[in-house]
């Protein structure tokens, strides 16, 4: 497969891409983007399911949703849902529950990951990813990241996707890194307003689980 075109702008757009890859995303999944926020991955899925596949845009804030759902209706039939990830209800079973960036900032997230086991189809993928916030350096120091009330939620992603009920598939964890102009810096000044200039930086690792809800 090749890389979804909604993700070249995506700074960590390789282990996304890798994830998709690995769990063989194809044309007619049906698929949740939980958390869905800004929309890159919900546009990604829907680039390769196609027509024939359905995405639901799941997202708390219903403006974000539905600008997500408007962006993806073009490549396939799109469904927005307004709901928290802990109260997580779909009309039907889906093929892939992904999430990204949503557990660092929900108050329970073994909730989350087992309201997403509980709605994909037995022997369907959940991916999660996850950073650890704290090992990112601006100039070799740390990231902070008092916002979110799990900063560090990606160290302990692997185990509570067991705790869910799932069966990890794979594993692992990949940061982007970069000095000057371009997409890290670019990114990192989204994050905090603040221009990093000429610093290193080494963005916060994320962790990637690509797991699937037993078939028993």
């Amino acid at each position: 497969m090749t890389t979804p075109f909604g993700l070249r702008d995506d700074v960590y757009r390789r282990p996304l891409a890798t994830a998709l890859e690995r769990i063989e995303l194809g044309e007619g999944w049906t698929c949740a983007d939980v958390g869905a926020g800004g929309g890159e991955v919900s546009v990604a899925l829907a680039e390769v399911v196609g027509a024939t596949g359905r995405i639901f845009a799941v997202d708390v804030d219903p403006g974000a949703r539905n600008a997500v759902a408007a962006r993806a209706a073009a490549f396939a039939q799109v469904f927005a849902i307004t709901q928290a990830g802990e109260e997580l209800s779909l009309p039907v079973p889906v093929d892939l529950a992904f999430c990204r960036f949503l557990l660092l900032h929900v108050a329970s997230p073994i909730r989350v990951l087992t309201k997403m086991a509980a709605a994909v189809a037995p022997g369907g993928c959940v991916v999660a990813q996850e950073p650890i916030t704290s090992a990112g350096r601006i100039d070799g120091e740390p990231f902070s990241y008092p916002e979110a009330r799990h900063p560090d939620i990606g160290a302990l992603l692997p185990g509570l996707c067991l705790e869910a009920g799932l069966e990890i598939v794979d594993a692992w964890a990949e940061a982007p890194a970069g000095a000057g102009p371009g997409p890290v810096a670019s990114y990192l000044e989204s994050l905090t307003g603040v221009d990093p200039e000429m610093d290193s930086i080494v963005l916060p690792p994320l962790v990637t689980v690509v797991a699937r809800r037993p078939s028993r």
